[in-house]
C-alpha cells in the first residue's frame, strides 16, 4: 500500500471518529460578511478588521476576527445545535492550510462583503463570487485528502449558510449618491442583489450543495450607527425607511429562495428571519434580559466599529450582556446567543432533511 493510499485511509478514519461523537452534518461552509467572519479579514489591506481588543474579550478573551465581544451567532448553532467540537476556520487563516483543520468545513466570509461585489471591492474585502472561487479551491483539496466520492458525500450533506446584505445598504446605498442616482427607485438596487443571490446559490447548487441557509436582513434601521448616520438627530428612535427596506427586500428575497426551491431539485433551502427577533430585543429589551439598546457596548456605541473600537475607546461598557449590541452594528454575544436559539427552529430540516 502506497503512502497516499495510507493517508486516504487516515483521512477517512478522522472523518468517523469525528461523526461518532453525534456531530450531526458532516461539515459547514460559511459565506458572507461581518456578521459570519471569523478572521478572513485579519491579513487582507482593508480597515474592516476586528482582530484586536476588546473584540473579543469574552471570547477567551482572544480577538480572532469576529466582530463580537464573543461568539457569533452561527458560533452557538454549530457547536450547540450542530455538536462540533470545532469552529470552521477562516478559509485565508494559517489554521486552514493544515488539512485536518478543513475536514469539519471552512468559513469564507469577509467583513465589508455583500450580494453585490462591487460592496466588497469598495473595502477591499473578498467578494460573494471570490467565496466562491476559495470554496472551489477547498473542494479540490478535500478530493485530494478523502477521493471523488467521499468528497462528494460530505459536500452534498453538508450546511452551507449564507448571511449578507447589510453592507449593500448601510455601507454602499445609503451613502452613495451615484447608486443612488443610478437606481432612484431602490426596487431597482433590489433586482441587482436578489440576482446575484440568485445565481450565488445556483452556483452553489451546481457545486453539490443542497443544504442552503440565509439569513434575511436586519432591523437595519435599528442599528445604532444607522440612527446615528440617518436618524436625522432623533437618537431615540430605529429609522423607519430603513427598517421599511429591510422588510421589503426581506419579502423579496423570501420569494425569490422560493422560486430556487422549485427550479432546483432537491434543494433545501431554508429563510432564517433575523429581523423579527433582533427587533424584538430592541423594542422589548427588559423582557429578554437586556437593557440597553439605543447603543453599543463599545466606546460612545454611536459610531464606532472596526478600528474605531479599540482599547483606547472611552466609554466602553464593563458588561456587554446588558446590551443588544456590543458595537454600533453588531450584535453582543448575548444577543447572538437569542438569535441563534431563534434560527434552530428553522434550521431544523437543515439538519434532518426528510423532516421537511
Amino acid at each position: 500500500m502506497d503512502l497516499k493510499s495510507i493517508m486516504t485511509i487516515l483521512v477517512i478514519l478522522i472523518i468517523l471518529v469525528k461523526n461518532s461523537t453525534q456531530q450531526r452534518v458532516p461539515a459547514v461552509f460559511l459565506f458572507g460578511d461581518s456578521t459570519m467572519d471569523v478572521g478572513n479579514n485579519n491579513n487582507l489591506p482593508t480597515l474592516l478588521k476586528s482582530n484586536f481588543l476588546p473584540y473579543g474579550r469574552d471570547f477567551n478573551h482572544t480577538p480572532t476576527g469576529r466582530f463580537s465581544n464573543g461568539k457569533l451567532a452561527i458560533d452557538f448553532l454549530v457547536k450547540d445545535q450542530l455538536l462540533f467540537e470545532t469552529y470552521q476556520v477562516a478559509y485565508l487563516s494559517n489554521e486552514a492550510k493544515i488539512g485536518s483543520n478543513i475536514l469539519s468545513g471552512a468559513n469564507f466570509a469577509s467583513a465589508g462583503s455583500g450580494y453585490s461585489d462591487t460592496t466588497a471591492n469598495l473595502y477591499f474585502a473578498v467578494s460573494l463570487s471570490k467565496q466562491l472561487e476559495y470554496f472551489e479551491e477547498y473542494q479540490a483539496r478535500i478530493v485530494g485528502m478523502v477521493g471523488e466520492a467521499n468528497a462528494s458525500s460530505i459536500l452534498s450533506n453538508s450546511i452551507y449558510v449564507i448571511s449578507s446584505g447589510t453592507s449593500d445598504f448601510v455601507q454602499n446605498y445609503y451613502i452613495s449618491p451615484v447608486l443612488q442616482l443610478t437606481y432612484p427607485n431602490i426596487q431597482q438596487f433590489f433586482n441587482v442583489l436578489l440576482t446575484s443571490y440568485a445565481r450565488f446559490v445556483q452556483n452553489l447548487y451546481s457545486m453539490g450543495a443542497r443544504n442552503v441557509g440565509v439569513a434575511t436582513l436586519p432591523p437595519l434601521g435599528c442599528l445604532p450607527g444607522a440612527i446615528t448616520l440617518f436618524g436625522f438627530g432623533n437618537s431615540e428612535l430605529c429609522v423607519d425607511r430603513l427598517n421599511y427596506d429591510a422588510i421589503s427586500f426581506n419579502t423579496r428575497l423570501n420569494s425569490t429562495s422560493q422560486s430556487l426551491r422549485n427550479r432546483l431539485s432537491g434543494l433545501n433551502l431554508v429563510v432564517f428571519d433575523i429581523y423579527q427577533p433582533l427587533y424584538t430585543l430592541v423594542t422589548n429589551p427588559i423582557e429578554n434580559g437586556f437593557f440597553e439598546t439605543r447603543k453599543g457596548c463599545c466606546g460612545s456605541g454611536l459610531l464606532e466599529t472596526s478600528l474605531l473600537c479599540n482599547e483606547l475607546s472611552i466609554g466602553t461598557c464593563s458588561n456587554a450582556s446588558d446590551y443588544v449590541f456590543w458595537d454600533a452594528f453588531h450584535p453582543s454575544q448575548n444577543a447572538n446567543n437569542f438569535l441563534a436559539h431563534n434560527m434552530i427552529q428553522a434550521g431544523i430540516s437543515l439538519i434532518y432533511p426528510s423532516s421537511s
